[in-house]
């Protein structure tokens, strides 16, 4: 059975997972990082890698994967050890801080223990389509990796909040066609992009199929020849689409954390702001993951609670040093 000796394991290599291993090996702190996807990246990576976001500090626009990117070559220099594929299962305390067992056996002894682990284990919220496996990942996509895959081609985008009305956006400048489908006239989206939307509609570039739902699929070998909706009074339309959308959404789960006698409260974990510390002395939560009072669900809130929590857990990790504040400015980065 292996096992990793480090100071702090993280759990979740999303874009605030990463962060912390930057703001740990700025105090001398050695970090492990587990995940139970087989990339690094978090949702950033497999939901929306080409999405645009706008609120990162220095950059008007940044990609999800260069995002990623980005921070991973910022902790480059701190050498963390990645775990990927496989997820916590059960935590035990011990003498030096926390023996962590994982779901392929592996045991990670570690001082502290750092939760970034978004919304939990996820997964799309799928629409209940007959045979809909067969489709998935050939002409039916929860997650876009490479756009131009829908260059010229005519695609239907399901869904009524950001993530939908975001895509249907940015790709409606090069697909054939865009067809917006929700089950209701009110969409949850922004509502700067809700107007964009609209105005794509009258330049013809998005026809919107409102109010309308998914009824079926017509196809073969997992490619799509049309996708058949149907309205409240059960009137049907077929549509000639090459690619079908859906974003309804994640269906979160905390999974084996929920087992660990943490203080939880709608499913999130609740942690004290000053040091961003759960009910267990030694165990951290930040990110999507956490909530306190005022709590923001923002990348950049993540970002400061990772700082937080690397300066709390300092004294844990080293009990007879004097931890001195020092900005990145005096103290440096070494290796870059």
């Amino acid at each position: 059975m292996n096992k990793t000796y480090t100071d702090v394991l993280i759990i979740g290599a999303g874009p605030v997972g990463l962060f912390s291993v930057f703001e740990l090996g700025q105090l001398g702190i050695k970090s492990c990082v587990i995940d139970s996807l087989n990339m690094i990246g978090g949702q950033c990576s497999s939901l929306y890698p080409e999405k645009p976001i706008y609120d990162i500090p220095a950059y008007p626009k940044i990609s999800g994967q260069e995002l990623i990117d980005n921070l991973s070559q910022q902790i480059k220099p701190f050498n963390p050890k990645f775990i990927l594929g496989e997820r916590v299962e059960k935590i035990k305390e011990n003498r030096e801080g926390f023996l962590v067992s994982t779901s392929n056996n592996q045991l990670i002894n570690c001082k502290c223990l750092f939760i970034a682990a978004g919304n939990g284990a996820f997964g799309p919220n799928k629409p209940p389509i007959i045979n809909i496996e067969e489709y998935e990942n050939k002409s039916i996509f929860y997650h876009i990796t490479d756009k131009l895959m829908f260059k010229q081609k005519r695609v239907a985008i399901a869904g009524g909040g950001d993530s939908a009305v975001d895509w249907a956006i940015e790709l409606a400048s090069i697909t054939e066609k865009i067809f917006f489908i929700h089950r209701r006239d009110k969409l949850r989206a922004a509502p700067n992009n809700v107007e964009k939307l609209y105005s794509l509609e009258k330049k013809n570039k998005i026809e919107m199929i409102i109010p309308y739902q998914i009824d079926s699929i017509e196809g073969s070998n997992g490619e799509i020849n049309s996708l058949n909706v149907k309205n409240l009074n059960g009137e049907k339309k077929s549509l000639s689409v090459d690619f079908f959308l859906p974003f309804f959404g994640l269906s979160s789960d905390l999974g084996p954390i929920k087992d660990w006698e943490l203080e939880i409260e709608k499913n999130l974990l609740l942690v004290d702001q000053s040091t961003s510390q759960t009910s267990i002395e030694g165990i951290f939560a930040i990110g999507d993951v956490c909530s306190y009072p005022g709590k923001l669900k923002l990348i950049l809130t993540g970002f400061s609670e990772a700082a937080i929590a690397a300066q709390s857990c300092f004294k844990r990790i080293f009990p007879d040093k004097v931890l001195h504040f020092e900005y990145s400015t005096t103290s440096g980065v070494k290796g870059l």
